[in-house]
C-alpha cells in the first residue's frame, strides 16, 4: 500500500514547541515534571530561554551560570521549582546551586544558596515550591530551601545504596536501583515525606540499566516497564504493577516486541507505545485487552501488538523565511536525536522541536478488523464514545449478514454490562443518601465510556429504521437489556413496536408484552393503539391488555366508547369507584352513534335501573339528562 493511502494511527501534534537546537554554544534541557524546555547558551553572561510545553509560558533571562568552584564546568541539570520562584542548577557531582527568582522571571543574584555534599548527586526533583529531593549514591534527601534564613535544611532522608534512579512526575514515585540493577526499590515522594515500598528483586542475570526502565501509570496503577532481551529471543517489555502500599511489585504483563535493536516508549491514554528505530515503526499494546497466553510460573499475561507496527504520520515543518511563500521541510522521524519523555513527549534535540504523540482512534477502526476487539479497545479510551457510536452505525447499516448478529449481540452485552454497573452504583448512592449513613459515601467509579439507551437510540437505531435487519437488531439489544436487568426506555420500546407491527410480527410482540420486556406505560399503550387498524384487531387488544395491567381504566373506557363497545365500557365502569355517578348522557350519546337500537335500549335501561335503585323512580331528573 502506498504511503499516501496508509492509515496512520499515530501522529505528532501539529504545532510543536520550537527552540534553539543543541549546538556548539547551546545546550538544551527538559524538565519532564514541569514540561519545560530550557535552552542555555554558554559563554560570558549566559542567555537562558524557557518554554513551557503545556502552559505556553515563555520567558528569557540572562545570568552568569559559571560556578565559582569550577568555572568551566558544564551544566548537568537545570530545573525551576513548581511556581518558578527558585532555579536549581547542578554542574558537578557533589553540589547544587539554588537561585531565587523575582516575579518578573528575573534572577535575584543576591540570593544564591549552594548545597555541597560528599556524595555523588545523580539528579534532583522538586516535591514542593521550596522542597527539593536529591538522589545520591547513598540514598535520597529532601532539602528545605529557605532564602530568608539563608539555609538549606534536611527535612527527610532515606539511606540506601543507589546505582541509578528513575522518576515518574505524574504520580510522584521513584525507583532506586541497587546491586547493579537487580534490586529495585520504589518510593513515594511527598513534602517532607519519603515512603519506601516493598522492593522488586530480579534474578542475578536480569539486572537492568536506567535507560531500559520506564515509569508510568497504567489505568491508575503505578507501573515499572523494563525493556529486556531474553536469551535467544527478541526483545520484550516486562511490566510490574504496584498494586498496593504493602505489596511488592508484581510481574503482571509481558509485551512481545518480536524485534531487536533500539526501542523507546510512550504511554498515551493507557496505551503503551513502543517505538522501534531500526524499522521506523511503532507498536501499540493495551494491557486491559484479554489474552489467552500467560507465562508459566508467574501467570503474567503475554500481549502481542494490537495491530502490526506502523510508522508515525510524516510531519512537515514550516521553515522560517523572510518571504511569505510558506516553505516546509519533511522531518526525519525516529532519528538518533530523538529523546522521549513520559507520558507522550518526543523531542528532537538537534532540530529544536517538541511534539506530543497523539493516538488517532478513527484510523484504528480501519485497521482492527475484529469489531468486538475494537469495541473492547475503544471502551478503555477517554475519547472512545464518539468512535464507538460511529462503528456501531457502520456495523448495523451494512448489507444484512446473519454472521454479524452474534458479534452485534456480544457488543451489546459489553456495553450493557458497563451500563448496568453505573445504574447499580447510582441506586446504591441514592439508598445510602436516603439512609443518612454516617460513614462517608464513596463516589461511584464511572467507566471511561458509557453508552446508554438514549445514545443507542438517538445516534444508532434512529439511523437504521428502514434497514431490513432493524427488527432483529432491536430485539438483540432488548434481550441484552433484559439479561442485565435493565428496563427498556420509552423510545426504544416505541421503535421496536413500529418495526414489529410494520413487519406483522405479532407473535413476537405478544411474547414481549407477556414477559414485560418492554417499558410498559400509558403513553406506549396509546401509541400501540394508534398503530392498530380494522385488519389487525389483535393490536388493539394488546394495547388494552397493557392498559389493564397499568390499571389505566379511565383510558380503557374512553377507547371502548370511541369504538362503540358501550356494553363493555359499562361492565368496566361498574367495577370502578364512583360507579353510581356515571354520566348517563355520555354513554347514551355513544350508544346513539352506534345506530343499534338494541345497544341504545340496553344502555337506557341500565341507567333507568340505576335511578330506581338510587331514587326509587326510573325517571331522569329534569334538566339533568346526565345523572
Amino acid at each position: 500500500m502506498g504511503t499516501e493511502l496508509q492509515h496512520y494511527y499515530l501522529e505528532l501534534s501539529p504545532d510543536p514547541v520550537r527552540f534553539d537546537g543543541t549546538g556548539l554554544l547551546t545546550n538544551v534541557f527538559f524538565d519532564d515534571a514541569k514540561q519545560q524546555v530550557i535552552a542555555v547558551r554558554s559563554g560570558g553572561a549566559t542567555g537562558v530561554v524557557v518554554k513551557g510545553a503545556r502552559d505556553g509560558e515563555n520567558f528569557v533571562f540572562c545570568m552568569d551560570l559559571h560556578s565559582t568552584d569550577t568555572p568551566d564546568a558544564q551544566i548537568r541539570s537545570i530545573k525551576f521549582s513548581i511556581e518558578n520562584q527558585v532555579l536549581a542548577v547542578q554542574r558537578n557531582e557533589t553540589s547544587v546551586e539554588f537561585i531565587s527568582f523575582l516575579p518578573n522571571h528575573r534572577p535575584n543574584l543576591q540570593e544564591i544558596l549552594v548545597f555541597k555534599g560528599k556524595n555523588v548527586i545523580y539528579g534532583f526533583v522538586w516535591v514542593q515550591e521550596r522542597q527539593v529531593a536529591l538522589f545520591t549514591n547513598v540514598g535520597v534527601e529532601i532539602l528545605l530551601v529557605n532564602f530568608e534564613k539563608r539555609s538549606l535544611k534536611s527535612v527527610k532522608s532515606l539511606n540506601i545504596t543507589v546505582n541509578w534512579f528513575s522518576y515518574c512526575p505524574s504520580s510522584k514515585f521513584a525507583l532506586l536501583s541497587s546491586n547493579m540493577g537487580t534490586i529495585l526499590t520504589p518510593i513515594i515522594l511527598k513534602p517532607a515525606t519519603i515512603t519506601k515500598l516493598p522492593r522488586l528483586e530480579l534474578g542475578i542475570d536480569q539486572g537492568c540499566m536506567g535507560k531500559d526502565v520506564t515509569l508510568a501509570q497504567l489505568y491508575g496503577i503505578n507501573a515499572i516497564l523494563i525493556l529486556r532481551q531474553p536469551p535467544n529471543r527478541p526483545f520484550e517489555v516486562v511490566i510490574y504493577l504496584l498494586n498496593g502500599p504493602g505489596l511488592a511489585p508484581k510481574k503482571s504483563h509481558i509485551l512481545k516486541l518480536g524485534q531487536s535493536g533500539r526501542f523507546a516508549m510512550n504511554v498515551v491514554d493507557d496505551v503503551v507505545i513502543v517505538h522501534h528505530q531500526a524499522t521506523a515503526t511503532s507498536m501499540l499494546f493495551d494491557i486491559a485487552l484479554s489474552s489467552s497466553e500467560t507465562e508459566p510460573g508467574t501467570g503474567a499475561v503475554i500481549h502481542s501488538p494490537i495491530i502490526p507496527a506502523k510508522p508515525i504520520r510524516p510531519f512537515q515543518l514550516e521553515v522560517p523565511s523572510i518571504s511569505l511563500d510558506g516553505k516546509t521541510m519533511n522531518c526525519e522521524l525516529y532519528t538518533k536525536d530523538w529523546v522521549l519523555f513520559q507520558p507522550n513527549i518526543v523531542i528532537d534535540s538537534k532540530l529544536g522541536c517538541l511534539w506530543f504523540v497523539q493516538l488517532k482512534l478513527s484510523a484504528l477502526c480501519a485497521l482492527i478488523t475484529d469489531r468486538l476487539r475494537l469495541i473492547e479497545f475503544l471502551l478503555q479510551r477517554t475519547d472512545g464514545k464518539t468512535v464507538i457510536l460511529s462503528v456501531l452505525k457502520e456495523i448495523m447499516s451494512i448489507s444484512y449478514s446473519g454472521t454479524m448478529l452474534p458479534v452485534i449481540e456480544n457488543i451489546f452485552n459489553k456495553l450493557n454490562a458497563l451500563y448496568k454497573g453505573v445504574l447499580d452504583n447510582e441506586l446504591q448512592s441514592q439508598m445510602a443518601m436516603m439512609s443518612l449513613a454516617k460513614s462517608p459515601i464513596k463516589a461511584p467509579v464511572t467507566p471511561r465510556v458509557l453508552i446508554d439507551q438514549a445514545d443507542m437510540y438517538t445516534t444508532v437505531f434512529s439511523t437504521i429504521i428502514d434497514a431490513p435487519q432493524t427488527g432483529k437488531i432491536l430485539l438483540l439489544y432488548l434481550n441484552s437489556l433484559v439479561r442485565h436487568g435493565i428496563t427498556a426506555n420509552h423510545e426504544l420500546s416505541k421503535t421496536l413496536l413500529i418495526d414489529l407491527v410494520n413487519h406483522k410480527q405479532f407473535d413476537t410482540l405478544q411474547l414481549l408484552l407477556k414477559y414485560s420486556a418492554l417499558n410498559e406505560s400509558k403513553a406506549l399503550a396509546c401509541f400501540l393503539l394508534s398503530l392498530s387498524n380494522v385488519d389487525y384487531p389483535i393490536i388493539s387488544q394488546m394495547a388494552l391488555d397493557m392498559l389493564a395491567r397499568l390499571n389505566a381504566n379511565e383510558i380503557i373506557l374512553e377507547v371502548l366508547l370511541e369504538r362503540g363497545q358501550i356494553i363493555d365500557a359499562l361492565r368496566l365502569a361498574k367495577q370502578m369507584p364512583g360507579a353510581d355517578s356515571l354520566p348517563a348522557r355520555k354513554y347514551l350519546e355513544a350508544a346513539c352513534k352506534t345506530n343499534d337500537p338494541l345497544i341504545f335500549h340496553s344502555v337506557y335501561n341500565f341507567f333507568q335501573m340505576k335511578n330506581v335503585r338510587l331514587r326509587g323512580s326510573p325517571d331522569f331528573l329534569k334538566r339533568k339528562y346526565d345523572n
